[in-house]
């Protein structure tokens, strides 16, 4: 509703849950997944550090000096690939809270909103379909289920060309450069 900020809203909710007692404090301390948090809060700082380093402006050149000529929409999907290939290898989270300083910088040197690239990120983030590697359930389903690391190329490659294909035509739709 925007009265308040989410993660404000967050905090409330879930302090009321427990003053309720619609979970107990013990449930709602194992509720918490330490590993993704800490996983997150460690891709946040190196994700600093690399903006600081200067790495950032380099790799953010690099994209645009590759297929900026080509428009935003081209330098959207070059983003879209780079985050598909990180989250692939790391986790999910850590792949967006890394590629995140990237695609804003990218963003402010083709003089776009970052809106759209931010939103990028996300959605590559979340399409992790070639690997076994890049999200739990993709493991979980590897060994019981007797798949092979080709499977999830042969079947997730395309699924993913095609996501990208849609998420490079819509997002800008959605949330205009």
């Amino acid at each position: 509703t925007g009265i308040i900020e989410i993660v404000t809203a967050a905090f409330l909710v879930a302090g009321l849950m427990v003053i309720t007692r619609c979970i107990s404090v013990a449930g709602a301390r194992q509720s918490v997944d330490w590993q993704t948090l800490i996983t997150i809060g460690a891709a946040f700082g190196l994700g600093k550090a690399l903006a600081a380093s200067g790495l950032v402006a380099v790799m953010a050149e690099l994209v645009v000096s590759s297929v900026g000529h080509w428009g935003p929409y081209a330098v959207l999907a070059g983003v879209y690939c780079m985050t598909s290939l990180f989250t692939e290898t790391v986790t999910n989270n850590a792949a967006a809270a890394l590629i995140f300083p990237f695609a804003v910088a990218i963003a402010d040197g083709i003089d776009v909103s970052a809106r759209p690239f931010v939103m990028a990120v996300a959605f590559a983030a979340s399409a992790s379909f070639v690997t076994p590697l890049g999200y739990q359930t993709n493991l979980m389903v590897f060994g019981p289920g007797g798949y092979k690391f080709t499977d999830f190329v042969r079947v997730g490659l395309p699924l993913n060309l095609v996501l990208l294909f849609f998420a490079t035509l819509l997002i800008p739709w959605v949330w205009a450069f």
